[in-house]
């Protein structure tokens, strides 16, 4: 099912299947300043086209990208596009729909496009128009940010703006991953389909995301903020999101000219995180193993994800991760090592298109 914060046109807040209603809990960090008119990117925000007859759907305006001299809104595919059906031109609005009862906000930019689901990335840019945001890329509770890109790494602490959980931290607890994510149509509603991703970025957390916070920029939890990687799904005790590295590849193939963050020059060393984290050797000889049996491992029943994460039990060395869809009524066949290497199994729900 389709996970953006969906609003119904009775006034009953929809969190999947879920109804609940508006109240302080599902407000972000500091009140609702994610929710209301705001020049700041990591708020509300989508494509003023995404509703269905019951309901109205939104996500999160997550950063300012520039191609040239021309900016752009950076968010999801599925925020922006409505899943590959929007057409150049369509309106985004902030707040979102879902902030504005379902009635149309404040125009702030021009759909332009997206790399296509099934890309390996859930990406899509927006032409920002003229004075209707800020143009220093600043993030709502971080500010502005590094133009230069990291790359993820195990046990990274990582933050995150966006529109329903607010500014929120966590670390990367899985990279390299395979994930299996459902989408739906239309705005909950429409035929549910499944896309695959490989080498995808895993938060384990229950409170760093929630529905809404797709298309929020993940970033280095530092004074830099360098990018990461894009939100764009996951589960109540995960977040999955884009190397952005592989976002910004996709989206400049698809403008036809490439495309960079708005923000300043700060970077970060790279390398291990923090004692007893995995050496760069022990992911990749993790990765190996798991490679030699990811498609075995996907391929079955209740299997949603694996990649490589940290071994619990023992400091430095790396461990598969295999993600398990705790509803499901079949029991998946899970060894505890693959070609020496630990095996770690994470039960959660379906992840899901936030």
């Amino acid at each position: 099912m389709k996970r953006h914060v969906l609003l119904s046109r009775l006034g009953v807040l929809v969190l999947g299947a879920c109804a609940l209603t508006i109240g302080p809990s599902l407000l972000a960090d500091g009140g609702a300043n994610h929710q209301v008119a705001n020049t700041n990117f990591g708020v509300s925000g989508g494509n003023i086209n995404d509703s269905s007859r019951a309901f109205c759907c939104s996500g999160t305006l997550g950063s300012l990208v520039h191609s040239g001299t021309t900016n752009y809104i950076l968010s999801n595919n599925h925020v922006l596009a409505r899943s590959d059906q929007a057409v150049a031109g369509e309106d985004i609005s902030q707040p979102g729909l879902i902030d504005n009862g379902c009635r149309i906000p404040p125009i702030v930019a021009d759909f332009t496009t997206a790399a296509p689901l099934g890309s390996n990335v859930d990406a899509a840019i927006a032409q920002l128009r003229s004075g209707a945001m800020n143009t220093s890329g600043s993030i709502q509770d971080i500010g502005t940010i590094s133009a230069v890109v990291k790359a993820p790494a195990v046990g990274l602490a990582v933050a995150k703006s966006g529109r329903t959980t607010g500014f929120t931290t966590g670390s990367i607890a899985s990279i390299n991953t395979s994930v299996s994510v459902q989408y739906q149509k239309g705005c909950n509603s429409g035929k549910k389909f499944v896309v695959a991703y490989t080498n995808q970025v895993v938060i384990n957390s229950t409170t760093f995301s929630a529905g809404g916070d797709s298309g929020s920029l993940i970033v280095s939890d530092n004074a830099c903020h360098q990018p990461v990687a894009l939100l764009y799904a996951g589960s109540s005790s995960s977040t999955i999101g884009n190397p952005i590295g592989e976002v910004l590849t996709k989206l400049s193939t698809a403008l036809g000219s490439s495309v960079s963050f708005v923000g300043g020059t700060c970077s970060a060393s790279t390398g291990p995180v923090s004692d007893g984290e995995p050496s760069s050797r022990a992911i990749k000889l993790a990765t190996r193993a798991m490679r030699s049996q990811e498609v075995q491992l996907m391929s079955q029943p209740g299997i949603i994800g694996v990649g490589v994460g940290a071994d619990d039990a023992a400091a430095g060395d790396a461990a598969i991760v295999v993600y398990i869809d705790a509803d499901s009524p079949l029991t998946a066949k899970v060894p505890r090592r693959i070609n020496g290497v630990r095996v770690k199994k994470v039960y959660t729900e379906p992840f899901v298109a936030y």
